[in-house]
């Protein structure tokens, strides 16, 4: 058993722990239930619950979430169209998230599915630089699908220190 200064209290029963804890006005909290003896310890619950719900709440903080942005293409689409939604699928992918490219076919379009399959590849060539296939041109009903995900930002070299000349002083 610890006290609530941690130091150790060495092996006592229950009923003298749970006394002790009464004295000063603190909680008796198992720490260790399956050790032989059971681990306790002296402390205020109450603060040591607010605190873990404080440290939480600051990873949770720091987590980038991730969302799914789709950006749908038809495959006879024409140039310009196509840039306006490739601009959209990069300002996807450098605000973080990931973006699911879909062709959507209609009647004897399917017939053409090389054409959509063209134009994902199409997509993913103009991108390159910025994402990675997370999966591959695939059908799904009359949509082909595509997942793109950013890259990892890659690490820039640290510039190096100026080194004094020989000459000067």
């Amino acid at each position: 058993m610890t006290g609530a200064d941690n130091e150790q209290l060495g092996i006592m029963p229950t009923k003298d722990a749970l006394h002790m804890a009464m004295e000063q006005h603190l909680d008796l909290v198992e720490v260790a239930p399956k050790a032989k003896p059971p681990v306790c310890r002296i402390m205020d619950f109450g603060k040591y619950r607010y605190e873990q719900q404080k440290r939480e709440k600051e990873a949770k903080k720091k987590q980038k979430v991730i969302t799914i942005k789709e950006v749908k293409l038809r495959p006879n689409i024409e140039q310009h169209d196509f840039e306006v939604k490739l601009k959209n699928a990069l300002r996807f992918v450098q605000e973080g998230n990931k973006v699911k490219v879909t062709i959507m076919f209609r009647g004897r379009e399917m017939s053409h599915q090389e054409l959509g399959r063209e134009l994902l590849h199409r997509v993913a060539e103009q991108l390159k630089d910025l994402v990675a296939i997370e999966r591959d041109a695939k059908l799904e009903g009359k949509n082909m699908i595509m997942i793109l995900a950013p890259k990892a930002p890659a690490k820039a070299p640290k510039a190096k220190a100026k080194e004094p000349r020989g000459g000067e002083q």
